[in-house]
């Protein structure tokens, strides 16, 4: 009796272990975007960017774990249940990187610099024209002696 007990508690905890956290991507357009301000988009873009780290750093856990539980489920077949299939990393990556182009063409519209006044252009009201510069004048033939022979 007792050794089935053991058993199924050893059971519920490796299927309770199994296949790592649920995944909870963020939408990619969320409520506050519409009266965001540009210090608060780059805020958010600023966290955004540590979080993006963190869950690298979890995926790349992820697959050391999953390989182990792989190499050592040859042997231990309950192991596999250790695995992470759900791939929650992978899958909140992936929305946090569409919400960070939003934001980065939210940033674009709100944060550009104001476009800067054209410059005046100076208006001469009794400038004369330049006048136009003269061609050279044609230089007069020089004498050649007729002494010298003709090249043919």
């Amino acid at each position: 009796m007792r050794v089935g007990i053991i058993s199924a508690m050893a059971v519920g905890l490796a299927l309770a272990a199994c296949a790592g956290r649920d995944p909870q991507p963020i939408a990619t357009v969320q409520p506050q975007d519409v009266g965001s301000d540009c210090a608060m988009i780059n805020a958010e873009i600023q966290a955004n960017n540590k979080r993006a780290e963190d869950l690298s750093s979890e995926q790349n856990a992820k697959i050391a774990q999953n390989v182990a539980a792989g190499v050592v489920g040859v042997v231990i077949w309950p192991v596999f249940f250790a695995m992470d299939t759900k791939g929650a990393a992978y899958t909140e990556a992936k929305a946090l990187q569409a919400r960070q182009e939003y934001l980065a063409s939210l940033a674009a519209q709100r944060c550009a610099a104001p476009p800067a006044p054209p410059e005046p252009t100076p208006q001469h009201v009794n400038a004369k024209p330049k006048p136009k510069p003269k061609p050279p004048a044609p230089q007069a033939p020089s004498a050649v002696p007729s002494s010298a022979p003709a090249a043919q």
